[in-house]
């Protein structure tokens, strides 16, 4: 049938994408590691479009750096980078609250709604999937429900060019940061795990304890960085 191919090459580009966006999250692709298209496509027994097509795609995400020559490399990010992404965070965040402290956000203006209220609850319970997560220590289950989380969470500010940007800074945070978090063999008690109470305060466009909890949570996870980067 007329088409099967392109969805075929679609899915694989996502699939493969996905593919090394977990190794790379998990820590298995290292920092500074090298590779080409083809190394990949004999990887997954795959041609080479779809292939490249993912690729790129990580590396407009942050997961990977592209180099015309040399293919592509897990990214080798400092601790001021670190740093750098915790600042741009916060101010796309910060921007989100400000417009909801203006009433701009149908999603909060009635939580009580019954779009609203489903929106949140949703998004609550990727958050409590999370919090579970890092009560456990379980770092890779916790990248995925906190991407989530956040993803869900920003797109009911409705600007969905916030919601990508600041999806690619939390996707280059926790590449950033899982390097440093793996060297510990115990993460129970390490991780955050406010997701609940920061949806729970928005819900109730408490915008002010929203804000304290976000940098509560930048506090935490910088000081965690650079204290794991200076025992290294």
């Amino acid at each position: 049938m007329p088409g099967n191919g392109a969805v075929t090459r679609s899915t694989l580009r996502q699939q493969i994408a996905d593919a090394l966006r977990d190794e790379v999250l998990a820590g298995r692709l290292q920092p500074g590691r090298e590779f080409t298209v083809k190394e990949i496509a004999d990887q997954y027994g795959v041609s080479a479009t779809p292939v490249r097509e993912a690729l790129v795609d990580l590396s407009a995400q942050g997961v990977l750096d592209a180099d015309q020559h040399r293919g592509f490399r897990v990214p080798e990010y400092s601790l001021n980078d670190y740093r750098n992404m915790i600042d741009a965070r916060s101010l796309v965040v910060d921007g989100m609250f400000h417009a909801l402290a203006g009433g701009r956000h149908p999603a909060f203006k009635d939580a009580a709604e019954p779009r609203a209220a489903a929106a949140l609850a949703a998004v609550r319970r990727r958050g409590e999937e999370a919090q579970r997560a890092a009560a456990a220590g379980d770092l890779t289950v916790l990248i995925g429900y906190d991407l989530r989380f956040w993803r869900e969470l920003s797109t009911l500010f409705g600007n969905p060019y916030l919601a990508d940007f600041l999806h690619r800074l939390r996707v280059q945070s926790w590449v950033c940061a899982v390097r440093q978090l793996r060297r510990l063999p115990d993460l129970r008690g390490y991780l955050w795990c406010r997701h609940t109470e920061l949806v729970d305060a928005l819900s109730r466009r408490d915008v002010e304890t929203a804000r304290g909890i976000v940098a509560e949570y930048n506090a935490h996870s910088l000081a965690l960085i650079e204290r794991l980067s200076e025992n290294g």
